[in-house]
């Protein structure tokens, strides 16, 4: 697709050059306008041709020969939302074995006349089908108490990157306050050696005031922890390696406490379960910078 646009931005370019210069010469108005018109056209390709280029770039996300595949469907699907204003976002990732539980927790107010839903993005690298997963939420701001179970919408077609929308009990107006809790368990969607765990905020707004992200792992502990923040066009930064907040006999808890959180923003949580691998295969710590 990109060396079609590029290609067809290079012709109009050259008929547009051609007609304004005949144009000039023979003071044809319309030829001038034409010459305008094929000029205007060449920069919309060109313009539309690198957007699409980085956005496949962005899809081709790899770190330590992995291919991130949650994360490049993810940028190929990211949805920007805009009727909400998030001031507080709070996710806790739960890792036993093979198995995912993603808990998101977000609280915010409305700033536009109207909203019903708030969406998330599920994202792992196991298609496991929307119907068999154990997914809800509360509406913690109309039913503190959590007796009232709200089932997710998927949005658009099922895959390793989910879209979902959570309906809240009752339609917010401008300036009303919301808190939502969503809790999605993902079974056989992890696997030993290299993993990692993706947090996007996709919102339209410069930032989100607070914002954190705890690792829970049950079991063998992982022999590191190390996160990434990813741009726009699927460029890696190696920003800190995480130390245990919190080890017991069945667990070891990361977290990763920010402020005035960049939106739309991607950080990538990758780690190393396997002991064994770790001991007998060599990585090179990259150094602080852009990573492919």
């Amino acid at each position: 697709m990109n060396s079609n646009n590029n290609e067809l931005a290079s012709w109009a370019a050259l008929v547009s050059a051609v007609v304004s210069f005949l144009g000039l010469i023979q003071s044809r108005t319309w030829l001038a306008g034409l010459g305008a018109v094929f000029i205007a056209i060449s920069i919309t390709t060109f313009t539309y041709a690198r957007k699409e280029h980085r956005r496949v770039q962005s899809a081709n996300v790899r770190l330590y020969g992995r291919s991130l595949d949650s994360l490049n469907v993810a940028n190929l699907r990211r949805r920007v939302s805009d009727g909400l204003l998030v001031q507080e976002a709070s996710q806790t990732a739960r890792i036993e074995g093979t198995d995912l539980t993603m808990v998101w927790q977000y609280k915010g107010y409305c700033h536009s006349t109207q909203e019903t839903i708030i969406e998330f993005s599920i994202d792992s690298d196991s298609n496991v089908p929307f119907n068999e997963l154990d997914c809800f939420a509360y509406d913690l701001r109309n039913d503190p108490g959590k007796k009232h179970k709200i089932r997710p919408i998927l949005l658009g077609n099922d895959g390793i990157s989910k879209k979902v929308a959570v309906p809240f009990l009752a339609p917010l107006t401008a300036e009303q306050a919301f808190d939502i809790l969503l809790t999605c368990h993902v079974p056989g969607c992890m696997s030993a050696g290299v993993d990692y765990y993706t947090s996007t905020m996709s919102l339209a707004q410069e930032h989100v005031s607070k914002g954190q992200v705890r690792l829970v792992f049950i079991g063998e502990s992982p022999a590191w922890v190390r996160v990434y923040s990813c741009d726009s066009a699927g460029q890696l930064t190696l920003l800190k390696e995480l130390k245990p907040l919190l080890k017991t006999d069945g667990a070891t808890e990361y977290l990763d406490v920010k402020e005035n959180v960049a939106t739309p923003s991607t950080t990538v949580y990758l780690f190393l379960r396997d002991r064994g691998l770790a001991s007998s295969q060599k990585f090179d710590t990259p150094a602080f910078g852009a990573i492919r």
